[in-house]
């Protein structure tokens, strides 16, 4: 396909959604980056080879999966012009965004009641990991809820149809791509000692 074909707004909307997946790819080689690092300080003689990840950290990579599953169902509602249900899976997905960061900080608390601080005399090189890791990643979640915000906004406007949704699917992408990166991440701190 020759990219320089097409209307004026065809090339926009192709630039920014390449723009989008530089950003994904960037973000990617970042968290294999640290990942890389998890690994290779894992030989450490204080790392700790038998931390168990906190149960809060499994209930939300449940509940980011399903928020995935509601964004999907967002779209088809708006494929079918019903924005009454449009309107609800995105709050659903809204919702279940901001869940999922209360439920990792509730396994940042249950890590610090096991006696693991993120610095200081209490801290350990295995914890700071996961709290860097958990943390970078719940900034993301942040970003992709304002995308979210402006998706309600923008559906509460009608500013899309099912021809035009260009920014319902720049942010439904970094959002299922938040969605995959916590899923990467949970399997790689749960099975990777």
């Amino acid at each position: 396909m020759d990219l320089t074909q097409g209307t004026q707004e065809e090339k926009n909307n192709r630039a920014k959604k390449m723009m989008l997946w530089f950003g994904i790819i960037s973000l990617i080689m970042s968290f294999a980056g640290w990942t890389s690092a998890f690994v290779v300080s894992s030989s450490r003689p204080d790392w700790l080879k038998d931390f168990v990840l906190p149960n809060a950290f499994i209930i939300s990579t449940v509940v980011i999966i399903i928020s995935s599953l509601t964004f999907i169902l967002a779209k088809r509602a708006l494929n079918s012009k019903n924005n009454k249900a449009t309107m609800l899976w995105l709050f659903a997905t809204l919702i279940l965004g901001i869940v999922f960061i209360y439920n990792q900080f509730s396994g940042f608390q249950q890590i610090i009641d096991l006696g693991y601080n993120f610095t200081g005399p209490t801290s350990n090189v295995t914890m700071s990991y996961i709290y860097l890791i958990a943390i970078v990643h719940i900034l993301h979640v942040v970003v992709g809820l304002i995308c979210l915000l402006v998706v309600i906004y923008n559906h509460f406007k009608q500013k899309y149809t099912p021809t035009n949704m260009l920014g319902f699917e720049l942010a439904a992408t970094f959002w299922h791509f938040i969605d995959i990166l916590w899923v990467y991440l949970f399997l790689f701190l749960y099975f990777v000692r």
